[in-house]
């Protein structure tokens, strides 16, 4: 059996685990780097802000920012970079992919009345990029739940959009030749139609 890391505290990880083991996988939630023979794909969950000057930039509205949770999720995904093995992101989960790789972060979307969590998540429309992934999962467009304030500013390297939202921001992204995919949406949280395929998806690359 396929056996996943997610990279955080186990409290805050529960739909994660959830959603995974509805796809018949074993489940490692730690805040501590578990021994990677024994583990198939890394999971970046989602969680607070990024402590800004991992990218550069002096705090202009960043909040609930966990230093040691930052620490971590950098250290697992570069160890998974090193073993080229898969690695999904949600939502945080695709920003510290992208600070990883030297992009940044726009630490208030001019938007983000449409992406915040406001009592629920939001939902709005976005277009999948052809050939991409997510378009042989779910075709040219996609409607998407939200829950951040924050988006991806400038690209890391290696990494491109796969997936926007009308306003212009990222909701997906892809590594140009590592194993490495993130969205900024949150699946967990979706019907199975539309977490199913995505999980499915970097389970098989596992």
């Amino acid at each position: 059996m396929k056996r996943i890391w997610i990279a955080g505290a186990s409290e805050k990880c529960e739909n994660y685990q959830h959603a995974l083991h509805k796809n018949q996988v074993t489940v490692v939630t730690s805040t501590k780097i578990p021994d990677l023979r024994f583990i198939d794909g890394l999971l970046l969950p989602g969680g607070g802000d990024i402590e800004p000057a991992f990218f550069g930039q002096e705090n202009k509205g960043s909040k609930n920012i966990d230093v040691f949770i930052d620490q971590l999720q950098f250290s697992a995904l570069a160890l998974f970079v090193l073993l080229k093995k898969p690695v999904l992101g949600i939502c945080k989960g695709l920003q510290i992919m992208n600070t990883y790789f030297g992009g940044d972060i726009i630490q208030d979307l001019p938007s983000a009345q449409i992406h915040s969590y406001i009592e629920e998540d939001q939902f709005h429309p976005t277009q999948i990029e052809k050939n991409s992934y997510l378009d042989q999962l779910y075709g040219r467009e996609l409607t998407v739940n939200s829950a951040h304030h924050q988006g991806i500013g400038r690209l890391g390297k290696g990494l491109f959009p796969v997936q926007t939202s009308k306003d212009g921001v990222i909701e997906g992204i892809a590594h140009d030749s590592l194993p490495i995919y993130g969205v900024q949406w949150h699946p967990e949280r979706m019907e199975d139609a539309v977490s199913i395929p995505l999980f499915q998806f970097f389970l098989n690359l596992c």
